[in-house]
């Protein structure tokens, strides 16, 4: 009868896989820490704002010739306005959507709300983001030449 080689079964081969299993567990996590680190970072550069995004200069201010609007209870409002341009728009703008917001926002308001000042200030910033979005950002505020009520 032949004796074939028995593999040593002394612990030595259970000790060195055992040695190398922790160092490939240790490389496998430092290679994930690196690869959410190098997305973070990515995500961080592709996400953040430009810092050249900054806000638009003013630029020229277009008065508007002044308007009578019909306010309740039988009086009026003599509303004079001027549009703030951010810098490069166009110096020509047609006035009469402007003069139309406003006569649409201050149509029907009663005086006392119109003679206190901080519903007339609010009216005045609801004028202001309605024209902004009426000439895709060009204006970029408005500002009241004439108010006269009666």
């Amino acid at each position: 009868m032949t004796v074939t080689a028995m593999p040593k079964n002394d612990g030595e081969q259970d000790k060195e896989e055992r040695a190398k299993k922790p160092f490939l567990k240790r490389r496998s996590v430092i290679a994930v820490l690196i690869v959410v680190l190098l997305l973070g970072a990515g995500a961080y550069f592709v996400l953040k704002p430009s810092s050249g995004a900054s806000k638009p200069e003013p630029g020229a201010v277009d008065p508007l010739d002044s308007i009578q609007i019909n306010l309740a209870g039988g009086h009026y409002l003599r509303l004079g306005i001027a549009l703030q341009l951010r810098k490069g728009a166009a110096s020509d703008l047609d006035g009469s959507k402007a003069l139309d917001a406003a006569i649409n926002l201050f149509s029907g308001q009663s005086m006392g709300e119109l003679d206190q000042g901080q519903p007339r200030n609010s009216l005045k910033a609801k004028l202001g983001q309605q024209l902004s979005s009426l000439y895709d950002g060009d204006v970029m505020g408005v500002y009241f030449t004439e108010f006269v009520t009666q």
